[in-house]
């Protein structure tokens, strides 16, 4: 298991978000080339760059290089739009950043009650790691109040966006990843292809897998979705599921399977495996005869090679339209790539 990123209340919570063991290549560009416009303002690469290459390496996991580069670059090109607006916005009103942001953010942030503080420490179970709720009082409601800032000043550069474009002019890294054959939905014609490497025994897998859930039902026929194999050596069951899936395919029942495993990652022993294959109305015989076989090995094993010649080292690992994105993130990731899409679409 790696972590691809951390998130701490104090020093005593922690989030892993994901399990672990031919690019597209955009034009090179140089330090002049204007990279992004706020307003009819250019920013150039230089600008960009000045900023990004101060990121610690950490901060983008084992991404591969040319993906870490492009994430540093999007994160300093974030911090100067909103360095830009910020600061337009304060002199237009006739106050100092610090100032409007007082006003303007700091003074519309509600205080989080005992409640949201005992709501939050019983949904996150994985990040409290059984220690009691009193020792973590404190930080909890610190973090709580830091994401309702954070929202709160995106909610502000919403509307500062709104009055003043901005473009992005810099195109990410894309990887070609094959999706024929494999399971799907949607149609082939849509303008957004998400393809997932996934394992059924990852727990992040089966967290991240309400949220493509609900980025299926928010897109509805603009994305298709494409599954992939990656189960991990470090679970033993994962690649007899993935097989066990890969049998479930050929009789046209692969999305039932699929959500029955991930909503049962505990019961997944051959003898599981095949129960599971009965409950969702499979013909055993056959299912069992694919199965105990190992018919789908070749199948599986080609998944993870080409997983791994596309980068992917963990699990949940995600591809928007070629574009990376690693663990399991929340709805918010996907939407951000996916409107962009969309949008360069148009």
């Amino acid at each position: 298991m790696r972590i691809w990123r951390l998130t701490a209340v104090g020093s005593a919570l922690l989030l892993a978000l994901s399990c672990s063991t031919s690019a597209q290549q955009a034009r090179q560009m140089a330090p002049g080339d204007v990279v992004l416009r706020i307003g009819s303002t250019p920013v150039t690469l230089g600008e960009v760059d000045t900023r990004a290459l101060q990121e610690p390496v950490d901060s983008f996991g084992h991404a591969r290089l040319v993906q870490a580069l492009y994430l540093a670059r999007r994160a300093a090109i974030d911090s100067i739009v909103a360095d830009r607006l910020l600061d337009g916005e304060a002199k237009r009103t006739g106050v100092d950043r610090a100032a409007f942001e007082a006003r303007e953010i700091t003074a519309k942030v509600t205080a989080p009650t005992d409640a949201d503080v005992e709501f939050w420490y019983q949904t996150n179970p994985d990040r409290v790691q059984g220690r009691p709720l009193d020792q973590l009082r404190a930080p909890i409601r610190s973090l709580l109040i830091n994401e309702r800032s954070i929202e709160q000043r995106e909610a502000v550069l919403t509307v500062l966006k709104a009055k003043t474009p901005v473009a992005v002019l810099r195109e990410p890294p894309r990887q070609e990843v094959a999706t024929a054959g494999h399971a799907t939905r949607g149609s082939s014609s849509a303008p957004i292809e998400l393809v997932e490497f996934s394992d059924f025994q990852c727990p992040f897998c089966q967290r991240a897998n309400p949220v493509v859930d609900q980025v299926l039902k928010t897109y509805g026929d603009r994305i298709r979705f494409v599954y992939r194999h990656y189960p991990l050596p470090n679970h033993p069951n994962a690649r007899p599921a993935a097989e066990a899936a890969a049998c479930a395919l050929d009789q046209g029942k692969f999305w039932p399977y699929h959500d029955r495993l991930f909503a049962n990652g505990t019961g997944l022993s051959d003898a599981d495996l095949k129960s599971h294959a009965a409950a969702t109305g499979l013909d055993i015989a056959a299912f069992n005869t694919c199965f105990d076989g190992r018919q789908k090995k070749s199948e599986v094993d080609k998944d993870i090679r080409e997983a791994e010649e596309v980068g992917v080292t963990g699990t949940p690992a995600f591809f928007i339209n070629g574009r990376a994105l690693e663990g399991a993130q929340p709805f918010e990731a996907f939407k951000q790539i996916i409107d962009e899409e969309l949008a360069a679409k148009k």
